[in-house]
């Protein structure tokens, strides 16, 4: 069963999904989406129904800014969004949840996990944010890390994205990177990114996230070096084609990382998750199942 719930905080309530199916309150899974042209329902609409079927109870918060949840009174950085996570499981009374995310979630489970290890039983990245040190990879990374920050600070970045929700065609190429599979892009789903962009706040939300992360040189947030001391199980599930976060970051953090599973989807993009749902599902029940041992 899907239903729309408001989680009260100290500063305000936020919008979450939540699927349930049959009895697992002592089952939880927190899903958290990415930013930008993102919410809990474009992340996860399409597979927190069927993870609840295998006997979870999954909650998908809206992050402030985002989707139906309104602006936070604080600024938005990256280590604020990491407290706001244990801040919504402390107001959901949740016990050792397992949290996966996708892109700037995946990032924020990891940092909520280094966090409060003790409060995790496993952690699900998808596409995450913050394993790698710059954007791009190789050689590459340096110029393309100039050229973010470049269209970051000069505010071209968010008028691009602006830009696609002029029109379905335009929204509909702004998704190929995120999206491989072209029968996946649907017009439903292009129709959500476009009112997900549109909603007011949306992108000045994310550009203030943008701006403290992305610098000149280097994002701001790089959990490699601390990666060793994530004790808690984690799964990595990431497009073989992920043009946000290359493969080779992900199987440099499975390396670092003292309990990892990278499972890769063949072609898939940044939201792996829409372009290769049967793989991210399986992967993922499978690894709460594991949990449960």
């Amino acid at each position: 069963m899907e239903r729309r719930i408001e989680i009260a905080l100290s500063w305000g309530s936020v919008s979450a999904l939540e699927w349930t199916h049959g009895s697992a309150a002592d089952r939880a899974v927190l899903l958290l989406h990415g930013g930008g042209t993102d919410s809990a329902s474009l992340s996860w609409g399409g597979i927190g129904g069927r993870i609840a079927g295998a006997g979870y109870r999954v909650i998908a918060p809206d992050h402030p800014g985002h989707g139906r949840s309104p602006s936070a009174p604080w600024p938005v950085t990256q280590e604020r969004l990491v407290e706001h996570v244990g801040e919504v499981v402390d107001a959901l009374a949740l016990e050792r949840p397992a949290i996966g995310g996708l892109s700037l979630g995946g990032g924020m489970a990891i940092g909520h996990a280094l966090r409060q290890p003790g409060r995790v039983s496993g952690a699900m990245v998808l596409g995450g944010y913050g394993i790698m040190p710059r954007l791009g990879a190789g050689w590459l990374s340096r110029p393309a890390q100039l050229l973010g920050w470049a269209l970051v600070r000069s505010g071209l970045m968010p008028a691009l994205m602006r830009s696609y929700a002029s029109s379905p065609a335009r929204m509909e190429r702004g998704l190929r990177d995120l999206v491989r599979d072209a029968d996946r892009r649907t017009p439903e789903l292009v129709a959500e990114a476009m009112h997900t962009l549109r909603r007011e706040g949306a992108l000045e939300t994310f550009q203030e996230w943008q701006r403290d992360e992305v610098l000149w040189n280097r994002l701001r947030t790089d959990y490699s070096s601390r990666l060793g001391a994530l004790r808690a199980p984690v799964l990595l599930v990431h497009g073989e084609s992920d043009a946000g976060v290359p493969l080779a970051a992900a199987r440099r953090a499975e390396r670092l990382l003292p309990d990892a599973r990278l499972v890769v989807a063949p072609g898939a993009g940044h939201w792996v998750q829409r372009d290769a749902p049967d793989v991210a599902v399986a992967a993922m029940t499978g690894f709460l199942d594991s949990l449960e041992r």
